[in-house]
């Protein structure tokens, strides 16, 4: 199985020069198709490119592997991460700016793709998901380059419904402890969305993707 990515692009290789780039990585279960519906919402001058997760699960593909108490490990994380971080890279210099934007398990990997490398990350957009914790002395602890961030902490913004069924309370605090040292987080909750995305929500990606272009 090839490491690259698989990837759907909102339009052709000539129309993508100098633009913003917005990459777009879906949650567990789903495929690289889910989050196309949402790009008429958002900034119309981007160019964007949908990633589909490695491994075949439920009906459609997951980024690393979850327990029933959504557990994982961190070297699942990393195995994923690396093929997209080397990818990314081989294409930002082509994009005047690249932002990142993860649905669910989708957050997990575009937070860590900016935590590995940060200095190819202009800013990332997190739906309903959360950051991976990684405690002290883990073996891949330095894949994740926490140190720059805590010197050029990494524009976040950070959309939920602080009653989403899915997210364990636990894997959010955990993530809103490693933003007040990582990251420059704006930081919104969406009562009665579940484990979804508002079109009102959306109106506030927009925005902030304006805000971090310019």
């Amino acid at each position: 199985m090839s490491d690259t990515p698989f990837v759907i692009w909102n339009n052709e290789p000539a129309d993508r020069t100098d633009t913003p780039l917005v990459v777009m990585f879906h949650g567990y279960g789903s495929h690289e198709e889910d989050l196309l519906a949402m790009i008429p919402a958002l900034l119309p001058t981007a160019t964007y490119a949908s990633l589909r997760a490695p491994q075949p699960a439920q009906m459609g593909y997951q980024w690393f592997p979850l327990s029933g108490d959504l557990s994982f490990s961190s070297g699942a994380v990393v195995a994923a991460v690396e093929p997209v971080s080397a990818w990314l890279q081989e294409r930002a210099q082509n994009h005047s700016k690249v932002f990142l934007l993860g649905f669910s398990q989708g957050m997990a990997v575009a937070t860590s793709v900016a935590r590995h490398i940060p200095e190819t990350v202009d800013a990332v957009v997190g739906l309903s998901g959360f950051a991976v914790p990684i405690a002290d002395g883990d073996a891949y602890a330095d894949f994740f380059n926490d140190a720059y961030l805590k010197e050029h902490p990494l524009p976040m913004f950070w959309g939920r419904d602080p009653e989403d069924p899915v997210i364990p309370q636990a894997m959010v605090d955990a993530t809103a402890d490693w933003a007040v040292d990582h990251a420059e987080v704006t930081k919104v909750q969406y009562r009665g969305i579940g484990h979804g995305v508002s079109p009102q929500e959306l109106g506030h990606v927009k925005e902030y993707l304006q805000h971090v272009v310019s």
